[in-house]
């Protein structure tokens, strides 16, 4: 197992871990969203907004995760599905999606909360995923999920042009087969439009992904309360 983990970047704490800084992500995010709402570009706004409130990179990046406009909020919201929905039906997952935010999430690194509910990492995949110390946990997590869901079956969804896409892809059918769980693992040169286009069920947090798909499952805001998780939560609004 590798001695790595997604945590916090050095100045993290300095950008979010204070009462002042929160106050003013907020502040920015409720700007960011009276923007949106009146059909500004999203580029144009968060400079707008970041110049204002003098926010930094990461910042900036974070404001963006969280913010949408009303109608958007009010779309994901409509689709968003419940534990009990899931009950014999078949779940697609966002595979790097879910598998950095969760990793990221039990390394200690801030999460945020958007206005759609959703939560968020600052972390990402950038033509290569390496596996970390928790990778194994975040599978362990999504089978809990999976069994007390009663869900039929649960297709992770990975991008092809990833370097290691096809590593973690047996990591998980070898665990799969271990614990019996009816999981399948595909690779897809552009998983977002195939998650949005192909499935009734989407696990996710990508923006894009849930103003496309049919219907979504906030696991992440589920596994927070079901397994009591410690996260380092930055409420943006």
């Amino acid at each position: 197992m590798n001695n790595r983990n997604r945590g916090k970047n050095t100045g993290d704490d300095a950008l979010f871990g204070s009462e002042k800084q929160i106050d003013k992500l907020k502040s920015a995010v409720r700007d960011m969203q009276y923007l949106l709402s009146r059909n500004y570009p999203e580029k144009a706004s968060a400079d707008l907004v970041g110049n204002h409130y003098r926010l930094k990179t990461r910042q900036i990046q974070a404001l963006r995760g969280a913010s949408a406009s009303e109608i958007l909020v009010e779309n994901r919201k409509s689709k968003e599905l419940e534990i009990s929905d899931l009950k014999n039906k078949t779940i697609y997952l966002d595979g790097f999606n879910v598998l950095i935010l969760l990793e990221s999430l039990l390394s200690g690194a801030y999460i945020f909360e958007g206005l759609d509910g959703c939560f968020r990492d600052l972390s990402g995949v950038f033509g290569t995923y390496k596996r970390v110390n928790q990778t194994q946990k975040v599978i362990e997590l999504v089978a809990e999920f999976f069994q007390k869901s009663q869900a039929e079956k649960l297709i992770w969804i990975f991008d092809k042009p990833v370097s290691n896409s096809g590593r973690i892809k047996q990591i998980i059918l070898d665990y799969a087969i271990e614990n019996n769980l009816n999981w399948n693992v595909e690779l897809e040169f552009n998983p977002d439009k195939f998650l949005a286009e192909n499935s009734e069920i989407v696990v996710s947090s990508d923006a894009w992904i849930l103003d496309y798909c049919k219907n979504w499952f906030n696991l992440i805001g589920y596994l927070i309360k079901e397994e009591n998780l410690f996260i380092n939560l930055v409420k943006m609004f």
